[in-house]
């Protein structure tokens, strides 16, 4: 089987002038294409890359390969950006792995994901939503001020971009502990990430992350538990900390959890997969506080870097190999579509 690899290379070099360290966060190095491509030529078939852009759709039609294997994250702001590939396979009618379009879009967006999250039963923390103004804000932040107590958000609060992954945006600043700094960093991120803001109560408590494979019914791999090397009330899962975690957090797998918080983790993680229609792969994160499971946020195209993604970290402490994690997302899509 021939399979076109769908990605988005991060560029080398210092982000541009003016823009924030982590422009490219979400986007892949090229060791983990040829990680997945190596799985693929292990198992028989003939890896295509295709990049993403212009190029994957002149590759596609000139010669499409039987299948895409996707993770590419798409470019700019837009809240729909990782739905671009799985769109253009449906118009040519190429199959391609992971979640369609309307799931990826909505996906994307923090705010809509939250909204299908509770509308399923799920418990969320309390939040808001705050959209840039037109133009740059030349205010003095004065106005942000009765923001939290009009919402009733207790301090601390964690603010982050809507529609990015990978944690891009989400830095230790994030948390918001006085109400002065609050205006200030909500502007930095409308001015860093042009986008809107959501603003959630900050939930003290174990961050957990479950990955899902399959379809038809699809299966929790597991519940990997991420601990703070410094314990603390206030620990943020950062970027900062992600781009040092040897030295910053353990990862625990599988995660030491009374076993009623692992049946509700498990059972939150299935029903927004179900809910917003994933299929093949996903991963779930929530933050667990007297033993509720608050949901945070579903990628339905996980990081597969082979050195850093959760998703892949959470295989290996369950004794699972590189390969075997790729071969089960692309056996979950090649039975979907009745390839086999």
């Amino acid at each position: 089987m021939r399979i076109g690899i769908a990605f988005d290379l991060k560029p080398t070099g210092p982000a541009p002038a003016g823009a924030p360290d982590d422009l490219h966060e979400e986007f892949d190095s090229p060791v983990t294409v040829r990680a997945v491509a190596d799985v693929f030529r292990a198992l028989g078939h003939t890896p295509v890359e295709l990049g993403n852009g212009r190029p994957l759709i002149e590759a596609l039609l000139k010669d499409p390969p039987d299948l895409v294997f996707n993770f590419a994250e798409g470019s700019g702001v837009s809240r729909s950006r990782e739905a671009r590939v799985p769109a253009v396979c449906e118009m040519l009618g190429i199959p391609y792995t992971g979640s369609d379009p309307l799931a990826l879009a909505v996906a994307l967006d923090k705010d809509m994901t939250r909204r299908v999250a509770e509308s399923l039963g799920l418990t969320v923390p309390k939040g808001i939503v705050l959209s840039p103004p037109p133009g740059e804000y030349d205010g003095d932040c004065a106005e942000f001020l009765p923001v939290l107590e009009e919402a009733g958000l207790p301090l601390p609060v964690i603010a982050k971009p809507t529609c990015e992954g990978s944690s891009k945006g989400i830095r230790n600043r994030c948390l918001i502990r006085t109400a002065a700094e609050f205006g200030p960093t909500v502007v930095e991120l409308w001015k860093n990430y042009q986008q809107p803001v959501l603003v959630e109560e900050f939930i003290s408590g174990d961050e957990v992350t479950v990955g899902i494979i399959g379809n038809d019914p699809p299966e929790p791999l597991g519940i990997m538990r991420v601990l703070p090397k410094t314990p603390g009330d206030h620990f943020v899962y950062s970027l900062e900390v992600k781009r040092n975690w040897e030295e910053s957090v353990e990862y625990e797998a599988p995660a030491e959890l009374p076993p009623a918080v692992t049946r509700a983790v498990e059972a939150d993680a299935l029903a927004v997969f179900a809910g917003l229609g994933c299929r093949d792969v996903a991963r779930a994160d929530f933050r667990v506080r007297d033993g509720v499971p608050y949901f945070l946020e579903i990628n339905p195209l996980p990081g597969l870097n082979p050195e850093s993604g959760d998703i892949v970290f959470l295989a290996y402490r369950l004794g699972l190999t590189y390969p075997q994690l790729v071969g089960m997302i692309l056996d979950a899509a090649i039975k979907r579509y009745g390839l086999v």
